[in-house]
């Protein structure tokens, strides 16, 4: 099906292959002189996995279980569970309980995040994970869900007043609502995210209010 080359082409075909190498060689060499000196990966790096909050703290994974069952080494491990009425972990029904992902066995393809019907399963940028044990590559959920920014209110609590699941999925919730920083000081007074939280909704009820405009 491949025409045979002829003449000249076919006496430099075997040489063709080298052209990349050949016109590399006389380049000058740069070597990263890794750990001393981190060169940041590309923005769409696939590193470690990261599981997501909503702005009001809550958790954005639903357990569904769609990323375990898309994943092609069977490296991710969910349990779902309920949410109890006005104590929400997550908008909706479920949340994820457990959550594990062995990093012995994931191929880091990104198949997990495409499954993710909530973007809570994103990866980040971080690449350095190797581990003196192998149980230390297994992570566990608080190893992966992303930090509390400021401002967010640390879950359990109640979501937005007034809203279910499809306002969270929108992006229409901005950051906690009074009625939930109340239902925490209430319920969990020491909780260390409350400052943040209240002068968050504080500052979201002003924005919100029609005589500030």
């Amino acid at each position: 099906m491949i025409p045979k080359r002829s003449g000249i082409r076919e006496v430099l075909a075997p040489v063709g292959g080298f052209g990349v190498t050949f016109s590399n060689m006389f380049r000058p060499v740069i070597t990263e002189q890794y750990p001393y000196e981190k060169v940041p990966p590309q923005p769409r790096y696939h590193g470690r996995h990261q599981l997501n909050r909503y702005p009001d703290g809550l958790e954005k994974c639903i357990g569904c279980e769609l990323c375990a069952w898309a994943c092609p080494a069977d490296a991710i491990y969910v349990e779902g569970a309920d949410n109890s009425p006005g104590e929400q972990m997550s908008p909706g029904e479920r949340y994820g309980r457990v959550y594990q992902i062995n990093y012995l066995r994931c191929i880091f393809c990104g198949l997990c995040i495409e499954a993710c019907p909530t973007r809570a399963l994103t990866m980040t940028n971080e690449f350095e994970l190797a581990g003196p044990t192998r149980e230390g590559l297994i992570y566990e959920k608080n190893d992966l869900l992303a930090p509390m920014l400021d401002g967010m209110l640390a879950a359990p609590h109640p979501m937005a007043p007034g809203t279910s699941d499809t306002e969270y999925y929108r992006g229409e919730i901005t950051g906690p609502a009074p009625a939930q920083v109340e239902w925490v000081a209430e319920h969990r007074p020491d909780d260390p995210t409350l400052p943040g939280a209240q002068r968050a909704a504080e500052r979201l009820a002003h924005a919100h209010n029609p005589e500030n405009r």
